[in-house]
């Protein structure tokens, strides 16, 4: 145990000191030791603290407190990350108000290479969750962690799908580890820690109350490179996470649906105010995001939930090239469209990033 733990978690005990307010106490006094040796006249002139909060500080009586905290921490192997620990997520570090304590139990690498959010609504869809089964299952070859809120829903699913697929994927807790909430997912959250794991902010006991969630929200985008929405409607808690995600410059999508399904009238809003970019396939998601060229088994949701809707040419040669690169008059030969016609629905394909052009007058799908 480093000796200044029980200092750094008083820290987050303190009425009135939130993330920001804590790291500049840090800052100016050096560490979260010296923070409660710093006299109270000292305190009250470095930025932000007032009175009250100075008072808090030097009148603190918790440590004993902190010193229990720390002890059900090692008896549950649950390990704790100061915000400048090497372990400590740097995705993270880099937010100003991420969390300067953060506990984790699992066997994940939290800051790995490629770290996606999949959220959404507690009350999913059909078209929720095929989509998520068919994205998790894409995401696949590519090394990628997935990081969602263990709540019903669409975040329920990405997780199962995940685990299911052998995906790292973590979970982001709005409360302690005394409980899992919901009391359904305990089985799936101890699935995960065999090669993800759970992550919260809160201590061990502290209860899964309703302000909670937001401040969850936001370490779950975050950790993560982009915030995928797969189904949200007008004030869901899902569209939080996507704020956080553009307040700290992540790429942020958004899955379309119907304008009458109360599910995707969030995502919908959001891409239409340019908030979120909209999802038009799986391939074309997972080329936005940057991944490497293995090729991704074409699911059938791809296949068929393409926005806009393709034409019956278009989607003919979309077919045809599922089978591998073809050359023009190959396509041509097969398709029966005339030349004249197939140059435009080839161009109106690569638009639509469905399809690229490669040397030889040759096309094939995108990766």
């Amino acid at each position: 145990m480093h000796p200044e733990l029980p200092y750094r978690m008083a820290l987050t005990m303190i009425e009135g000191i939130g993330p920001n307010l804590a790291k500049n106490l840090i800052s100016f006094c050096g560490s979260a030791l010296a923070v409660f040796a710093e006299r109270k006249t000292m305190l009250r002139k470095i930025p932000g603290i007032g009175p009250t909060i100075a008072e808090n500080i030097s009148g603190f009586k918790g440590f004993d407190e902190a010193e229990q905290e720390i002890k059900k921490l090692e008896k549950h192997k649950i390990k704790a990350y100061y915000y400048l620990d090497p372990e400590y997520p740097v995705r993270l570090k880099n937010c100003d108000d991420g969390p300067i304590m953060i506990y984790f139990k699992g066997e994940a690498d939290l800051n790995r290479q490629r770290m996606i959010s999949i959220v959404g609504t507690r009350r999913s869809t059909s078209y929720g969750r095929q989509f998520t089964e068919e994205l998790v299952e894409a995401l696949a070859p590519y090394n990628v962690t997935i990081l969602s809120g263990l709540a019903l829903g669409i975040d329920t699913y990405a997780h199962k799908y995940a685990v299911r697929q052998g995906i790292t994927t973590i979970g982001v807790l709005g409360h302690g580890f005394h409980t899992i909430y919901p009391a359904g997912n305990r089985q799936l959250a101890i699935d995960m820690l065999k090669d993800g794991g759970l992550l919260t902010e809160f201590r061990f006991n502290v209860p899964g109350n309703k302000e909670n969630f937001p401040q969850r929200n936001r370490i779950v985008a975050g950790m993560s490179d982009a915030v995928i929405v797969v189904e949200s409607n007008l004030k869901g808690g899902s569209l939080i996470t996507a704020e956080y995600g553009n307040q700290y410059n992540r790429d942020v999508y958004a899955l379309p649906g119907k304008i009458s399904d109360p599910a995707s009238q969030g995502c919908n809003q959001y891409i239409h105010h340019h908030k979120a970019a909209i999802i038009e396939s799986i391939p074309g998601l997972i080329s936005d995001l940057g991944y490497d060229s293995v090729r991704v088994k074409a699911g059938s949701f791809s296949q068929l939930t393409l926005l806009p809707t393709l034409s019956e040419q278009e989607q003919t040669v979309y077919d045809y090239l599922k089978s591998g690169e073809k050359r023009i008059d190959d396509i041509h030969y097969h398709t029966k469209i005339p030349v004249s016609q197939l140059a435009l629905v080839l161009l109106d394909l690569e638009f639509k990033k469905l399809i690229r052009s490669l040397p030889g007058k040759t096309y094939g799908l995108e990766p």
